[in-house]
């Protein structure tokens, strides 16, 4: 169905993204696609649509029909959603015809399909979608829903090539595994570039963006990670080994050089003793100087190769751990009242946000907590009105004085004109020396070529990194963790590092996550479920 063959794809600006990259997709198959940031895994996928060229290589498919669900949908903000589905043009015929017209060029462009408004809106219904968004501006929607329509144009073409891209990022739960069923009962060809563990799972085989090559693994996720951890493993071992051989080789190279040092002293004292001739001495001390000169470069030789592989090794291995913040206690006593509410509400024209009265909660000092809802429930904004950033018209509310960190998706807390290193000076609070800052920076993994770089150009995983690393240079953790979506921009290896970090903070934590898997390893201790009025 589609074969990449020795596909090199390179950036204007001289970055690989792709070199002599390959990769078969046989019908029905269903195979997911995982890769740092940046890896190229979108750029992959317009490779395969034809949208970009590639400079070398050949791309071959026989597929039908090629039906794309992109990340971002900014391209389709001046259309309605039946442009964006392309049945715009049958539907203006159809409703032509049933409205008296009787001009060739509807039924020309109908092509006798009389139900395509009836399959629009039936696929849309199946994704508790609204039938009469088919005439709204795509750019009024949210973005689940935005994927949801798009994910609802699977069902009204029947295509056999369907790529996706991070299609679960502003899904609901429902939502997503209403998608997770879909890609199981399918006999399309799925293609999915995904950080969702549990999508992922669904999958037959795992292909890993990695500096310019795709590496097939059979299986899925948990298959893949568990395959990954072994050859980390494997590397490790080779590196332990390697590091052996290495200080091995140097205690060898200095033995030997004594040794032949002490040689070459004694045969100098019997030589001066037998009162050998002066030209005779400095013969045999040349001698001596060329042979310890050949042993030191046969050494050194050796040392150089180990220290060439030992490198390749270490550049080879992915390791989380480089990256661990160690949070200080929270200040705020456990069981403190942080947050009250009572018969919280929010009203819109008049028109109450959540089912009457409105909602009552508490959050106290230690709380973990889970907010959850279906898209437009309220949960961004429930957060905002915790944050003091929006005032309920009606309820009660109640807010004490803590130091809180809100990171949500968009990475807003990042100044988009400051560089890194700036914004790692502004939280050395207690003073630390500027090698010391710089350290730290490494340690998240800002090299010095990073530091210059602006807050707008950094990645949703850069971002997130530079946020734990100036928790770590300001060295106290927040009374309160606020989480909104923070996994959707992030890869799987900067997910970990996230998740790794949030797990071993003991102070107050508020997610609002749909991540079933991330949300699973947070030992979260209470949920907050948010229904919609008239719900």
């Amino acid at each position: 169905m589609l074969e990449l063959q020795n596909i090199t794809y390179i950036l204007p600006n001289g970055s690989m993204l792709l070199s002599a990259a390959n990769l078969t997709l046989q019908s029905r198959q269903k195979i997911g696609i995982v890769g740092r940031n940046g890896a190229g895994k979108s750029s992959l996928f317009r490779l395969i649509t034809g949208t970009i060229t590639p400079q070398e290589g050949q791309i071959i498919c026989t597929a039908n029909e090629i039906y794309i669900v992109p990340q971002n949908f900014g391209q389709f903000d001046q259309m309605t959603v039946a442009q964006a589905l392309g049945v715009d043009a049958k539907i203006n015929a159809l409703r032509a015809i049933l409205a008296g017209s009787a001009s060739e060029k509807h039924y020309d462009v109908l092509q006798d399909d009389w139900t395509i408004e009836e399959q629009a809106v039936h696929a849309l219904i199946r994704w508790k979608l609204s039938p009469d968004i088919l005439d709204a501006p795509m750019h009024r929607l949210s973005g689940g829903e935005k994927t949801k329509i798009f994910l609802a144009g699977i069902a009204i073409g029947k295509p056999d090539l369907i790529l996706l891209d991070e299609p679960t990022n502003h899904l609901d739960q429902w939502a997503r595994e209403q998608l997770y069923l879909e890609v199981k009962r399918s006999n399309s060809c799925w293609a999915i570039i995904s950080h969702d563990r549990m999508l992922l799972n669904q999958m037959e085989r795992i292909i890993d963006l990695d500096a310019g090559k795709l590496t097939n693994y059979t299986g899925n996720y948990a298959h893949y990670r568990a395959q990954r951890d072994a050859q980390a493993e494997m590397l490790q071992q080779q590196i332990e080994q390697q590091q052996k051989e290495l200080r091995k080789a140097k205690l060898v190279q200095r033995k030997t050089l004594e040794r032949q040092q002490r040689s070459d002293a004694r045969g100098q004292q019997k030589q001066e003793r037998a009162g050998v001739a002066r030209i005779m001495m400095n013969t045999l001390r040349n001698k001596a100087e060329q042979s310890t000169s050949k042993t030191k470069e046969v050494h050194a030789d050796k040392i150089d190769r180990l220290q060439s592989s030992l490198k390749d090794l270490r550049t080879d291995r992915v390791d989380n751990s480089a990256i661990k913040v160690v949070f200080d206690p929270a200040k705020v006593h456990k069981g403190k009242l942080l947050f009250e509410a009572k018969q919280l509400q929010l009203r819109y024209n008049d028109v109450p946000l959540w089912t009457e009265p409105g909602i009552d909660f508490r959050i106290t000092s230690g709380d973990r907590v889970h907010i959850i809802g279906l898209n437009g429930s309220g949960k961004s904004t429930l957060l905002k009105l915790f944050l003091g950033r929006l005032e309920p018209n009606g309820g009660q509310v109640y807010r004490a004085e803590s130091s809180i960190l809100y990171l949500d998706q968009d990475y807003t807390a990042i100044n988009p004109t400051e560089s890194v290193l700036e914004q790692a000076q502004e939280s050395n609070l207690h003073g630390l020396e500027q090698h010391e800052v710089k350290t730290l920076l490494a340690r998240h993994l800002f090299y010095e070529y990073d530091w210059d770089k602006p807050g707008q150009v950094l990645s949703g995983g850069e971002c997130m990194r530079l946020l734990l690393c100036k928790m770590a240079i300001r060295q106290e953790a927040p009374d309160v963790l606020v989480l909104d979506e923070p996994t959707n921009n992030l890869d799987l290896f900067s997910l970990e590092i996230l998740t790794d970090a949030i797990r071993d903070y003991k102070g107050t934590l508020i997610v609002v996550s749909h991540d079933a898997s991330f949300v699973g390893e947070l030992a979260l201790t209470k949920t907050l479920m948010l229904c919609l009025n008239g719900s």
